[in-house]
């Protein structure tokens, strides 16, 4: 009986679609590299930051569990990762093409490929042998995000992962489940902020809103390219 009230109060803060969802982890985002671009001693700046990549990681989620063709999805976010490539090794580190960071888009489409092949192992008979290789897929995706030197390399795949696995329980549960792990993964200075992150993510009422997909897919690499080269030219 007291729950319902409670239930109905956290019901009406739920009022961010996707597409807002989204254009505030852009918004955190720029801050965040506007900051380590100009003014790296702007600690506020790069706080800020930490709030996108949680909430660009359940926008990933949610995105898989929606798209009616999920290796579509993949090779897109593949597609723009490796476009993105370039822009991001110019604005992180001054080069053209450098393998010891790789940029966040690849780390997405890294848990993606991870999620297709964890899903087609569960979709078989229950079995031991089943789980242990869902086990194994899950740890050697997390492991070849270190490897790989991806952007947030374990802490975005394992969010993903986590928000994914959660999909079927009540929003709450996931989504603290969520915070726990980034807790976990990322609990030093500036990092903590990122926990902010899933405050808008609490806030999510399950709309796609207005979309604007391509954009957030061009506005990745466009936005780096633009502060690498106004820092370089102007």
């Amino acid at each position: 009986m007291t729950e319902a009230p409670a239930l109905e109060r956290f019901r009406r803060l739920q009022i961010l679609d996707g597409t807002a969802l989204k254009l505030i982890a852009v918004v955190s985002m720029v801050l965040d590299h506007i900051g380590d671009c100009f003014f790296p001693g702007a600690t506020w700046l790069r706080a800020v930051g930490r709030i996108a990549m949680p909430v660009f990681a359940f926008c990933v989620s949610e995105g898989f569990l929606r798209t009616r063709d999920r290796k579509s999805y993949l090779l897109r976010m593949l597609l723009f990762g490796l476009i993105s490539e370039v822009p991001f090794d110019l604005f992180a580190s001054g080069k053209l093409f450098d393998l010891s960071h790789q940029n966040i888009m690849l780390t997405f489409s890294w848990a993606l490929a991870g999620l297709i092949c964890f899903e087609r192992i569960m979709t078989k008979e229950r079995s031991p042998i089943r789980d242990i290789s869902a086990a194994f897929v899950l740890l050697g995706f997390l492991a070849g995000s270190l490897l790989l030197r991806l952007d947030y390399n374990m802490t975005a795949t394992a969010l993903i992962f986590v928000f994914w696995l959660l999909k079927d329980k009540a929003d709450w549960v996931g989504n603290t489940a969520a915070a726990a792990v980034h807790a976990a993964f990322r609990n030093r200075g500036v990092n903590w902020f990122g926990l902010l992150g899933f405050i808008p993510v609490f806030m999510y009422n399950g709309k796609r809103g207005r979309g604007l997909k391509w954009f957030f897919y061009v506005f990745y690499p466009a936005h780096m390219l633009l502060l690498f080269m106004i820092k370089r030219y102007i």
